[in-house]
């Protein structure tokens, strides 16, 4: 039996200027990959498990929605091309993980990707990714006068590697301050503050990674935010990873909350 793999992205062209991107949801891992790796690799368990049907909402408000097909484990989109850490001095996974967050290693002895490899994910699924989002946020800045971009995370709520102790629940990151507009950044955290039986942050542990820091632009009219989400908010943080659709649904109102109030501030820049 021959399988398709399947494109680097899926995408939906929305109506109005936002862009939700989703770099961290695939579960894809090619054979040539998967062959080299070791059983625990092949869960995933690091994945950024149902965002699609977590925030299903925004395509009904108009948004455009940019998911990543493969597993953070081929390669990370959320990385700069070259490698460089985003958090320097800190424990960080890289562009082609090599360990779980668990710093379990994925990879069979010796069988980890060279240089070479590496690059060639890049060009077959870094690159296209990279390119959509771009190409979307231009279309969206020329249609609309500016253009939005949250790109949406979850994480377990507590990974030592990472962190200590347990993570907020709704961890706000505009790159401190430099991704958007700060009335955007302020208007964000007080949704989320209010957020029933959510703790929120701004710019904590986490920032916003290369997507957030690369993209946003508030001085050329575009606006990026961050939302690395406590996992155990709407699914389970153990195999096999289940949605819980009763949790979902208390934090769904405020994200849509969050997503409307980024669309009114673009209709003020348009005034």
């Amino acid at each position: 039996m021959v399988t398709t793999a399947p494109p680097p992205f899926v995408f939906h062209a929305g109506t109005r200027p936002l862009l939700v991107s989703i770099p961290h949801m695939g579960t894809h891992i090619p054979p040539h990959v998967a062959s080299r790796m070791v059983p625990e690799a092949l869960e995933v368990h690091d994945t950024d498990w149902h965002l699609d049907q977590l925030y299903g909402f925004a395509r009904d408000m108009g948004a455009s929605i940019l998911m990543a097909t493969h597993s953070r484990y081929v390669i990370d989109l959320n990385r700069p091309p070259d490698g460089a850490s985003l958090y320097p001095g800190q424990n960080v996974t890289g562009l082609c993980p090599v360990d779980t967050f668990d710093q379990t290693p994925l990879y069979l002895p010796g069988q980890e990707p060279d240089e070479a490899e590496v690059q060639r994910r890049v060009d077959a699924h870094w690159r296209p990714y990279h390119d959509q989002l771009a190409a979307e946020l231009s279309r969206l800045k020329t249609e609309h006068g500016c253009a939005i971009l949250w790109d949406a995370h979850s994480i377990r709520s507590m990974v030592p590697r990472f962190f200590e102790g347990r993570l907020p629940d709704l961890n706000l990151g505009t790159a401190s301050g430099a991704s958007c507009a700060a009335e955007v950044a302020d208007t964000l955290l007080g949704l989320a503050q209010v957020a029933p039986g959510c703790s929120a942050v701004l710019n904590g542990r986490f920032k916003g990674g290369h997507i957030t820091r690369h993209y946003g632009n508030p001085a050329l009219g575009v606006h990026a935010v961050q939302l690395e989400m406590a996992q155990c908010v709407y699914m389970d943080e153990s195999w096999p990873f289940a949605y819980r659709p009763e949790r979902a649904e208390l934090i769904q109102p405020t994200l849509q909350r969050m997503l409307e109030s980024l669309l009114t501030f673009a209709v003020q820049l348009r005034a």
